[in-house]
């Protein structure tokens, strides 16, 4: 049998861990070795260091984002969320999971449409550069 947990506010818990002001704080939401896997880069970001750059310049990109479900099932909880980003419209998934106590071991980032992924991918490397190998994205 399949249980889902649907919340009020999708993304509510997420979004308050983006939004911690310090790297320490945003770091204990997360196991060591947290992993970031998503379609507008190339390869995973691994440590909260470099996923926190990742985020930080993707809450600059998007000129709006809501979450708009939210389900959870044991120790993942799906986030579907819209968005625009240069004039266009985009839309994904987060799929976050975690272990026994709690902590955020990965996540799952999932944008579209196709032509926005690229997109999205060339501004993150405008935005990341110094920061994160330019490599990751296009």
């Amino acid at each position: 049998m399949y249980m889902s947990q649907e919340v009020s506010v999708p993304g509510s818990s997420w979004v308050e861990i983006i939004r911690r002001p310090t790297l320490e704080e945003f770091a204990a939401a997360f196991v060591e070795k947290v992993v970031l896997e998503t379609s507008v880069g190339s390869r995973a970001l691994v440590g909260a260091r470099a996923i926190r750059y990742f985020f930080d310049a993707t809450r600059a990109m998007y000129e709006t984002i809501a979450f708009t479900h939210e389900a959870n099932t044991g120790n993942r909880s799906y986030l579907e969320w819209e968005g625009a980003y240069q004039g266009a419209a985009i839309a994904g998934m987060t799929i976050l999971t975690r272990n026994a106590e709690g902590k955020i071991t990965s996540i799952r980032l999932f944008h579209r449409p196709y032509d926005q992924i690229i997109a999205f991918s060339a501004g993150l490397a405008d935005l990341l550069q110094g920061k994160i190998d330019p490599g990751v994205f296009h």
